[in-house]
């Protein structure tokens, strides 16, 4: 059975990670995806190299660009635009993701390419958006990070500085998601209507989604506090305070409590195991499996008392100190017996032969010439009448060119006068 989006042509003019992101899962659900690179590459295939000595194979680059077509164009040669207009005329979708004066400067922006098609869905990210204040500034991810609030919120400060959520790039995937969600709902809308449509994304967008509870204002019971924090922010600024001090005040700001015994994680006998217990009825399991006395559950509890603080210094080690009794395995047998919600701790190296991963196909094989059989994680979601698949490794720098522009009608010449330009 074919994928959800075959038939759809996609070029793509991206780098780094949040569009190429967006691609790879639109070539997942059976897309053409055509990445356009200028003739140098897209800066991601030259970090974390897998093979020492051969550039152009990163680790990054090659998760983030399964599935596509590679061609390189070089923008700037006046040559190129005749390529651009005849890809667009025959494609769907436009993927770019650029600060918002380049696409102009290269004629890719909007205006220019609905012209050659308007029927065509252009999906424009930049960091910041196209106006205010910031809009013309590049940006990634560590800076969204900081710009949103993200960093500042995750509470990891080394010497007084606050440090990136290094694990994942938060706001390039998100954006990548939120990129491939509306290009699907665009090319719904023009199955319905016949039209075309430009669509913005930005990474600064995406950064405070997935923060939207804590953005969450309520004009009635928040302005005035919030206001407060920030003219004592401006005060502790101006004065060059310690941004452990600043932090301090923005915990208490939200009503963090280092007394969350029932969401966290804990040092088992052999390993660390993470508890997640939103419910009141769930954090009773918990404290009952360890035949633990909490007053949260008792009535007219007041959780910011002197009472209640005093009370919580002590819970904490003695959860800790019987948490540490028994070995991983021991504690999810009895939390999956009492429906308390766990899992042990993983690092993502161990997981590509692990069994609930593997019986839930999220790994998929893909053979490479040069790197051998490559594993990589399967697409995110399952579709039983269209389903997904992942068809073929990230293509090497240019090596579908001249297969498109033959395509494309371009001759010989064309194509070595191109090459020799470039």
């Amino acid at each position: 059975m074919a994928g959800p989006l075959e038939g759809i042509r996609i070029i793509e003019f991206s780098q780094i990670i949040a569009a190429p992101f967006a691609g790879s899962m639109l070539s997942d659900m059976g897309a053409e995806v055509i990445k356009i690179e200028p003739p140098t590459g897209d800066p991601w295939r030259y970090a974390l190299e897998i093979i020492p000595g051969i550039t152009g194979y990163g680790r990054s680059f090659f998760a983030l660009n399964r599935g596509k077509k590679g061609m390189t164009i070089d923008l700037k040669n006046p040559k190129s635009q005749k390529i651009v207009e005849k890809l667009c005329k025959i494609s769907d979708v436009m993927i770019i993701n650029s600060r918002p004066d380049v696409p102009e400067k290269l004629k890719v922006d909007y205006e220019t390419i609905k012209k050659y098609n308007p029927k065509l869905i252009y999906c424009d990210n930049t960091a910041w958006g196209r106006s205010g204040p910031d809009s013309h500034r590049p940006g990634y991810d560590l800076i969204a990070q900081a710009m949103s609030g993200l960093m500042a919120a995750e509470n990891k400060v080394n010497n007084g500085v606050p440090q990136q959520i290094q694990s994942t790039a938060v706001a390039d995937y998100t954006t990548g998601l939120g990129m491939a969600w509306s290009i699907c709902a665009a090319l719904y809308h023009r199955e319905k209507t016949g039209k075309g449509q430009k669509i913005e994304t930005t990474l600064l967008a995406s950064a405070l989604s997935v923060q939207n509870g804590r953005f969450f204002e309520s004009e009635t019971f928040d302005s005035e506090l919030r206001s407060e924090f920030k003219n004592l922010l401006s005060e502790m600024r101006e004065s060059g305070e310690s941004y452990d001090n600043i932090l301090e005040e923005y915990q208490k700001l939200s009503n963090k409590t280092v007394h969350n015994h029932y969401y966290r994680t804990y040092q088992a006998k052999d390993g660390i195991i993470a508890v997640a217990c939103l419910s009141e009825t769930l954090r009773k399991k918990f404290a009952d499996v360890h035949k633990v006395h909490d007053i949260r559950f008792e009535e007219n509890y007041d959780p910011y008392s002197d009472e209640t603080y005093e009370f919580n210094e002590k819970l904490v080690p003695l959860f800790e100190s019987l948490m540490k009794k028994k070995t991983v395995k021991d504690w999810l047998d009895i939390f999956v017996k009492v429906g308390v919600p766990a899992g042990p701790v993983n690092f993502v190296e161990e997981l590509v032969d692990h069994p609930q991963i593997k019986e839930n196909d999220l790994v998929k094989n893909i053979d490479h010439p040069l790197l051998g059989k490559i594993k990589m994680v399967g697409p995110l979601l399952k579709m039983s009448e269209t389903p997904l698949s992942v068809n073929r490794a990230a293509p090497d720098l240019g090596e579908h060119t001249e297969e498109i522009l033959k395509s494309l009608g371009f001759d010989s010449k064309f194509i070595s006068d191109l090459t020799d330009t470039e």
